[in-house]
Parts: C-alpha cells; structure tokens; sequence
C-alpha cells in the first residue's frame, strides 16, 4: 500500500482513549496541585542554589529527543561530581531533594510533558541517548509507544538506587541487569495493556506512594 502497516479502527479508539485519558488527568492535576508546585519550588529555590527545574535530554516515541522535566534534587553540579546514575545514599542528593525522590514527589512538572505530548501517564520509562545506544533491535520496539511517568517496571524498580548499590559495579549493573530487565518488563505490559489497564496502574502507583513495602495490590493477589 505504500503507507506502512495498517492501524486497526480499535488500536486508533485506544490511542485516542489514552491520550484524551492524559491531557484531562495531566491538565486537571497541574491545576489542582498548582499550590502544591509552588510550594515545592520555593523549597528547591531557597535551600540549596542552582534552578528550580532538572531539566534533561531523553528519548521519546519513534526515537524523538525531547526535554524532560523533573524538579532538581542534586546540587547544581551534579554531573561533574560523579556518575550519571544514583547509587545509594549519593551525597549529591540535596536534603529536600532526598524527600521530593522517595515521594516521587521531583516527577510532578512531567504531567507538563504528558499534556504537551512529550509523555504519557502509564508508558515505559524516557531513558537517556546515552543508554538508547545501547538498545537492541528488539528493544527498541519500545519506541513504538509514549514513554511515560510510570508502568510496572516503574513499580519494580521504585528504589532503584538501593539496588543498584547492592552491586560492585553499579554502572555496568544498570546497563547488563537493570536496564534490560526494564525493558523486557515494559514491553510485556506495552504490548497487552489497554486504557482501562493504564487507569489500573496509575491506582497502583497512587498506592504505592501512601503504601511503604511491597505493591500492595500485587502483595494482596498473592
């Protein structure tokens, strides 16, 4: 047909679903939480120096770059003090920084990426070019959807620091066992999920915020 492969009337229903599902939640949530933003960006602003806004390059849908936005949770000069990943109690961490990073609280400016396209709500986690590189053919299958604020691999690896300081190496952990892991996990949950399951992963990852442990809807199935 010259115009690559055909789209099916209820993946483009589902498509839509889950974008008008993003851009309601996203743009009802930047209003409600308005307060809370600001509360937050003055703590960032006033106790440690450097902007309120972490600001990093990451990997999109069909392998498109664009700005991600977090709430800054380092010291300003992060990156030339040490690794570009976080591993354990890393005294980078800035004190609120430390509170806004267990709250998952730093990831809120990102409903800015979900409404302007950038992200969805439930999608794989945007990793940066550096580590794309590394993707192989079949993983990088997962461009083929919105990268989003969280999915299970989101759930999986919440502490995601603690474990990578379990290893010698932390580095070449996160790209030979944690990364792929990732991967193979979203992609799993990419390839069967539907907006009604997206709704059910984001009551998940609202429990797990209030929930300390184990995913308590996981831990109640088993």
């Amino acid at each position: 047909m010259g115009r690559g492969a055909q789209v099916s009337p209820l993946t483009r229903v589902d498509d839509a679903a889950r974008r008008a599902l993003d851009v309601v939640v996203s743009g009802v949530g930047l209003v409600l939480l308005l307060p809370v933003l600001g509360i937050i960006a003055l703590l960032v602003k006033t106790t440690s120096p450097g902007p309120v806004l972490f600001v990093q390059e990451r990997v999109g849908r069909g392998l498109v770059p664009f700005r991600l936005l977090k709430f800054r949770t380092m010291v300003a000069d992060a990156p030339a003090r040490g690794p570009a990943i976080t591993v354990g109690a890393d005294p980078r961490v800035t004190a609120v920084g430390a509170f806004l990073r267990k709250t998952k609280l730093d990831e809120l400016p990102q409903l800015l990426n979900v409404l302007r396209g950038d992200m969805s709500l439930v999608g794989p986690r945007p990793e940066v070019p550096r580590y794309v590189a590394l993707y192989g053919e079949a993983e990088r299958r997962i461009f083929s959807v919105r990268p989003g604020i969280t999915d299970p691999s989101s759930l999986l690896y919440r502490d995601e620091s603690a474990v990578l300081a379990t290893y010698p190496d932390p580095e070449r952990a996160y790209r030979e066992v944690v990364l792929p892991h990732k991967i193979a996990v979203s992609l799993a949950y990419a390839d069967r999920r539907t907006v009604l399951s997206d709704v059910g992963l984001l009551v998940r990852t609202a429990l797990r915020l209030v929930v300390p442990g184990p995913d308590p809807l996981q831990r109640a199935n088993t």
